[in-house]
């Protein structure tokens, strides 16, 4: 009876170490300025997002689209030189409104992950 519980313990860890190391795998959104879901009271300057892995800056794009889907920011995301966990883009003044980020990227173990998420402009 123990050699079987010994078994399903030892099977229960591998598959958990499988399904962490498959997660660790990939860049999910770490955080990001503004915060996703937050308010802020004037125009950023630029969008920053940190991923929990680094990033291989040709295939990975950062926009920012205002409440009627058209892309607002300057178009010249770039991968931060120190941290290649953050990308960024560049945005005019932005008005008052909610503003959408759009993230594509490919980690340098070259899986693709994508997301997005909305900001406020007072």
């Amino acid at each position: 009876m123990k050699i079987q519980s010994m078994k399903r313990w030892v099977l229960a860890l591998l598959v958990v170490m499988g399904v962490t190391g498959y997660a660790q795998a990939h860049a999910f959104l770490d955080h990001a300025s503004p915060k996703v879901g937050g308010t802020v009271d004037g125009s950023p300057v630029e969008i920053k997002v940190w991923f929990t892995q680094e990033l291989e800056p040709a295939f990975s794009s950062l926009e920012v689209a205002d409440a009627q889907g058209k892309q607002v920011d300057k178009k010249d995301k770039h991968l931060d030189s120190k941290d290649k966990q953050l990308l960024s883009v560049s945005v005019p003044t932005l008005p008052p409104g909610t503003y959408t980020v759009t993230w594509h990227v490919v980690s340098v173990d070259t899986h693709k992950t994508q997301g997005h998420f909305e900001f406020t402009v007072k």
